[in-house]
């Protein structure tokens, strides 16, 4: 088409319709920039290293048990690690004004809710990243050791959701607490309200995360985990709700969920565990002519070859006597008739990993528990005289069978007259000691 004036007159360009800005898109984009930069990546390492560093130091008290391993990094995942993270949490709260870009910040076309959690988001995944990877090490660490049981899936979670709930606490506190110190000061005061409840006797102190469970025999019950959860949860969410919403009153449902939460566990207490049927079945060595029996709970299942070695001695001694144990059962079952109780070996002490560290002082203090009475102090039966004689005669016995000097009595001459005893008559006059080994009446007590 030509104008008047001779030019070509074009149709207008019609517009290019645009999508509708999203603000998810952006949204990703600030959290994976956020998991990227700042405090956030230190959080997941520092997180790491409080948990291995103190475990790692005393591995040889829970590795081999999945009750020690478990009980272990509960304090410090609780104790140690919530302190931190809420610090961490806190100081990533309080970053906006330090820069002074707190006001700049009220133009973003994002609501405040979003903007608070995109802040505070990388923290508490950091920090479950780093619990996630001190728990995997551990376990690692603990599996080759162990015998029967497992880890406790309720407890790993109630740990991880403690350590994503006191976040957004620390955070909000770091916004609305303007000073530089208000980290270290909040993991301090955390540090403390964690702990003190611990020394109290009510069951309310259950309700603090950090309260100490006896995992060695004990498994949580089945809903621990869910109101755990809801306890922690609830209180966290409740706090970024009240501080990161317009409508305030969102807050009051996490808040009411938390409340029945903790009145449960309140109410429950030492309830919330149970006995773990799988750390108190018995487990024993085969039955061979000759040798006792040794049974051990299923979790030292491992242990019984050691012990055998170390005991090796005192059933060799042993052997051919009259009502000598024909079985031997750890110290945590009672002996019945024909069985006696082996000695304590406490993991860390005793025991490291599946090894016995002093096997001779293993078969010593075995030794001991079948010489030692159960007798009160002032008798009457008896002279301090009779006493003496049959305290020294036990000594005997336990210091022959032990192999060993006396420590008691490095003078006495009843272990050379047992000594020189010829193998026909030792056995039988041990036989008629061992049967007297509930009296406390001297005279029953063969002369030795």
């Amino acid at each position: 088409m030509t104008t008047p004036a001779g030019s070509v007159r074009t149709a207008p360009e019609k517009p290019v319709p645009q999508k509708p800005s999203s603000g998810k898109p952006r949204a990703r984009t600030a959290l994976r920039t956020e998991l990227r930069r700042g405090i956030a990546p230190w959080t997941g390492t520092a997180v790491a290293l409080t948990l291995l560093v103190p475990l790692w130091s005393k591995a040889a008290q829970w590795q081999g048990s999945w009750g020690g391993t478990q009980t272990e990094l509960h304090a410090a995942a609780t104790l140690l690690a919530g302190p931190l993270v809420a610090a961490a949490a806190c100081w990533q709260g309080g970053r906006e004004h330090r820069r002074r870009t707190a006001e700049l910040l009220l133009s973003v076309p994002r609501g405040r809710l979003a903007r608070v959690v995109t802040a505070m988001a990388p923290v508490a995944l950091w920090a479950a990243a780093g619990y996630l990877v001190a728990l995997a090490a551990v376990f690692t660490a603990t599996a080759p050791y162990t015998g029967a049981g497992g880890p406790s899936l309720a407890i790993a979670v109630t740990d991880l959701g403690f350590l994503l709930s006191v976040a957004p606490v620390g955070f909000v506190a770091g916004r609305l607490v303007r000073w530089r110190l208000a980290a270290p000061v909040l993991a301090a005061v955390l540090y403390v309200a964690l702990g003190a409840p611990g020394y109290l006797e009510a069951d309310a102190r259950f309700l603090s995360p950090a309260e100490q469970f006896s995992l060695e025999g004990s498994v949580p019950v089945w809903w621990f985990a869910p109101v755990l959860l809801a306890w922690t949860g609830g209180v966290g969410a409740a706090v970024l709700l009240a501080y990161a919403t317009r409508r305030r009153l969102l807050a009051v449902v996490p808040l009411v969920l938390a409340v029945a939460a903790g009145t449960v566990i309140a109410r429950t207490g030492e309830d919330l565990l149970r006995d773990n049927p799988a750390t108190t079945r018995k487990v024993c060595s085969k039955a061979a002519p000759g040798t006792p029996q040794i049974c051990l709970a299923a979790p030292d299942s491992r242990l019984l070859p050691r012990v055998s070695e170390a005991l090796e001695g005192v059933f060799s001694r042993l052997e051919g006597v009259p009502g000598a144990p024909v079985r031997y059962v750890a110290p945590q079952y009672e002996p019945k008739d024909g069985e006696a109780a082996l000695a304590h070996a406490v993991r860390g002490w005793g025991v490291a990993r599946d090894r016995l560290t002093d096997p001779r002082a293993y078969a010593a203090n075995t030794a001991l528990g079948l010489t030692v009475r159960d007798c009160p102090e002032d008798g009457a039966r008896r002279t301090a005289r009779e006493a003496d004689r049959m305290q020294r005669t036990d000594d005997a016995v336990r210091s022959w069978l032990a192999d060993e000097e006396s420590p008691w009595y490095p003078e006495s001459r009843r272990l050379a007259r047992l000594e020189a005893m010829p193998d026909a008559d030792r056995r039988a006059w041990l036989g008629r000691y061992l049967a007297t080994r509930k009296s406390c009446a001297p005279a029953e007590v063969p002369v030795l």
